[in-house]
């Protein structure tokens, strides 16, 4: 399927502009519209329906969203839950509205059960509350995709829905506030460093595990499942995990640090294991990720380095 006119939301984000690229390479000849949230807010219902109707898109990724580490979901949770679901319903249905082709919703892998047999499998998205830590997030993501799926079934606007792992990669962000656990641990190991340390302290005891996807493969996966029909939740991750205490010490490793690392129990572990089945991105669009593991830490961690004065100089955001 060949498109003409482009809407992404959250295209200047870190995944965003990977998905940009890749769009830019496969629709060289599309229209690509970026809107930024100071002229589009799509918590807004009729400031987004406005800017859709306008632009006439026949393709949008959706790939908008609050987003942040544990912390920030505890802090706010609230906020996470209102704001995803108001900009995914409202991105959906200006999509509709403006007589949109097909919408590519992105999901996450938080919004599955808390406990579940691993690998985890698409039709078992339902069969349990979420991780609580990020629970209200994870809901709200996967309603937007069940909303998706009946404005499909009512209307007949195409829709897919991508579950997506914990990604990482250079560009990442890297803010003390809303980082995930990549940046925020290359960050703690490069400070104890530089800064002499003995020891660092970790949070909980480094047994959950987690499937990290390098982020331009995350975006590849983007660009390739809009060329398929298929609502249903897609896994989109590695197929591998690792432990949190590994992550700890190949980062180590990659920082030359050799002090201790402390666990404190006192803290939450997150969920305790995340690990996707892939299968049906491979067998839909042909799905295979190419970073592998320890090259994307490599990549994540020498970008960082290469561009921590201008990444410290951000002052965090916070959103009430």
């Amino acid at each position: 399927m060949t498109y003409q006119r482009i809407l992404i939301t959250g295209g200047g984000g870190f995944l965003g502009k990977y998905v940009v690229e890749e769009l830019a390479r496969k629709y060289p000849n599309a229209i690509l519209d970026i809107p930024r949230s100071k002229n589009l807010d799509l918590k807004e219902r009729s400031d987004s329906i406005k800017y859709f109707n306008e632009f006439k898109p026949d393709l949008v990724i959706s790939i908008a969203a609050r987003l942040g580490g544990i912390g920030d979901n505890m802090k706010y949770p609230a906020s996470y839950f209102y704001e995803n679901i108001m900009i995914g319903v409202n991105t959906i249905d200006a999509a509709r509205l403006a007589g949109v082709k097909k919408i590519v919703n992105i999901g996450t892998v938080c919004s599955y059960p808390k406990v579940l047999d691993a690998p985890f499998k698409e039709e078992d998205l339902w069969s349990g509350y979420p991780e609580p830590t990020n629970g209200p997030y994870g809901i709200a993501k996967k309603a937007v995709a069940e909303y998706a799926i009946a404005v499909k079934k009512q209307y007949g606007m195409s829709c897919v829905n991508l579950l997506m792992t914990n990604l990482y990669g250079a560009g990442d962000d890297f803010r003390d506030e809303t980082s995930h656990v990549i940046p925020a641990l290359i960050k703690k190991v490069v400070s104890a460093k530089e800064n002499n340390e003995e020891k660092i302290v970790a949070w909980g005891d480094g047994t959950p595990t987690r499937d990290f996807v390098y982020v331009s493969d995350a975006a590849k996966a983007i660009v390739a499942s809009a060329s398929i029909d298929y609502e249903l939740p897609i896994n989109i991750g590695s197929g591998k995990d690792i432990s949190i205490k590994n992550l700890y010490n190949l980062i180590c490793q990659i920082a030359g640090f050799d002090g201790e690392v402390f666990w404190d129990t006192t803290r939450p572990n997150g969920q305790p294991k995340r690990l996707l089945d892939i299968s049906k991105a491979q067998t839909l669009f042909g799905f295979e990720p190419n970073i592998g593991f320890e090259k994307g830490l490599k990549l994540t961690f020498d970008w960082y380095m290469s561009n921590r004065k201008e990444i410290d100089k951000l002052a965090p955001k916070h959103k009430n």
